[in-house]
């Protein structure tokens, strides 16, 4: 018996090996599409990283945070005209200097799993922050075991990937490292 011209055992071969090479492509291609979102992670928190290092040289403070977001954007005036900041949306909202009216970053990067649950997660007490994201890989040389360990969520999934500002560690809560320093 033939099937299109091929014998019944070659075609099952073909179809083998087809199989094989579409399984091989489509592993590939998620193996590159995974890691091009890792890329793309790593460059959007060393982005904002540098533009707050931006905003600390005009201002003497990092914004504070809130729930994970940056707080500095513009939430409306008080009771007496004064511009009152407010956390910043992830992709909508610009790191900005609500008073002087600097911009530091044009439109605030969002993790590329935004709309499956991923988010970019802040923390900053004024005087450090820490900035934190979650790869999908824990085979990228920047993961960090230390970060994990601290359960700190980027979203829905666990951070594992961070850049901080002025020597302030990863793997332990500004407030730890603030001790450490005093203890000095």
């Amino acid at each position: 018996m033939r099937i299109l011209g091929f014998k019944k055992i070659e075609f099952i071969w073909v179809f083998v090996v087809l199989v094989a090479i579409g399984f091989a492509t489509y592993t590939n291609l998620q193996i590159s599409l995974r890691r091009g979102r890792d890329v793309q992670r790593k460059s959007d928190i060393k982005v904002i990283h540098d533009a707050l290092l931006s905003y600390f040289v005009d201002e003497s403070s990092f914004p504070q945070a809130f729930e994970g977001k940056i707080v500095a954007c513009f939430g409306g005036v008080d009771a007496q005209g004064i511009a009152q900041p407010t956390a910043c949306d992830w992709s909508r909202d610009s790191l900005t200097n609500i008073w002087s009216n600097a911009v530091y970053l044009p439109h605030l990067p969002t993790d590329p799993h935004h709309n499956d649950g991923a988010r970019y997660y802040y923390i900053s007490n004024g005087r450090y922050f820490q900035l934190y994201a979650a790869l999908e890989s824990s085979s990228e040389a920047e993961y960090d075991k230390s970060i994990v360990a601290r359960n700190i969520m980027c979203g829905d999934r666990v951070c594992n990937f961070g850049l901080a500002s002025y020597g302030a560690p990863l793997d332990k809560s500004i407030e730890e490292y603030e001790n450490e320093l005093r203890m000095k």
